[in-house]
């Protein structure tokens, strides 16, 4: 295969990911209508990957609702680092850009804390108390 051959085999297969991923348009050759569902069964897929990484969050959120969250949020947000980043990232993006009830808003800000701060939170009732309050 030559070097040209190989150039443009590559942009096309960047072009296939970027919209079944980035939403980017479909290339040129591809059923929009097919990679939108392909789209949307890797979303859901990436929404099952999350919530086995983070369970607390469909607890907190509830099932069906984590559902329709995370794949909102995962269409316009393509995973850029591994799972348990892209939970945290979704966790930040919800604090940051949902009106969330009291109750879910105060589990999940509490949850983003103990799994984003520089080192994990004690097991212990008393030194998980003395941790969250040196690191507020």
């Amino acid at each position: 295969m030559s070097d040209a051959a190989r150039a443009r085999l590559a942009h096309r297969q960047t072009d296939l990911l970027s919209a079944l991923v980035a939403g980017a348009p479909a290339p040129d050759g591809f059923d929009a209508a097919r990679l939108d569902v392909q789209a949307g069964a890797l979303r859901a897929k990436r929404a099952d990957v999350v919530a086995k990484v983070a369970p607390e969050l469909p607890e907190i959120l509830g099932t069906a609702r984590f559902r329709s969250e995370f794949t909102e949020y995962a269409a316009g947000h393509p995973m850029n680092a591994n799972y348990r980043a892209d939970a945290l990232n979704f966790a930040a993006h919800l604090l940051a850009e949902r009106a969330l009830e009291i109750g879910v808003r105060r589990a999940l800000r509490q949850w983003y804390r103990e799994r984003s701060g520089p080192v994990p939170l004690p097991r212990s009732p008393l030194a998980r108390l003395l941790h969250l309050a040196r690191y507020r």
